[in-house]
């Protein structure tokens, strides 16, 4: 299953071990859900996950880069015909079109305002598992 992380939810999933951003990251590690992104995706996860203020060791910010590299699907995506509430979220929202995700998961819905998803899914982390979990678990992940 292709989807798009925004980076709020990789956060969650490093500093939060049980909640459902974590599960999510088990997902993505088991090889259950694949991250489709680009350069520019890639260079905001290092950026924010380096930041000093959640204390995350370099090995451990690239070992999770070099995983999605490795198992995730690398997306040119055009810009999108229109704007969202936060310019910095539009390279999320274009990734998953162009890469035909799944579904977008955010901890910040209201970024992606529903007439701007162009019909993409676009779902919480607890969504996310809600909906799809019984399918990811019945494939075997």
């Amino acid at each position: 299953m292709n989807v798009v992380l925004d980076t709020n939810v990789l956060v969650s999933g490093l500093i939060t071990p049980f909640g459902p951003a974590a599960d999510i990251m088990r997902l993505l590690a088991a090889g259950a859900i694949r991250a489709c992104y680009d350069a520019r995706i890639l260079g905001e996860y290092r950026e924010v996950l380096a930041r000093l203020a959640f204390g995350f060791a370099a090995e451990r910010i690239e070992a999770l880069l070099d995983q999605i590299r490795a198992d995730g699907l690398l997306v040119t995506a055009r810009p999108l015909a229109t704007h969202l509430p936060d310019p910095d979220d539009e390279m999320f929202l274009a990734v998953a079109l162009a890469a035909g995700a799944t579904c977008l998961v955010t901890g910040n819905l209201r970024h992606f305002p529903e007439e701007s998803r162009q019909g993409l899914s676009v779902v919480s982390p607890r969504r996310f598992l809600d909906v799809y979990g019984d399918e990811l678990a019945s494939s075997g992940a």
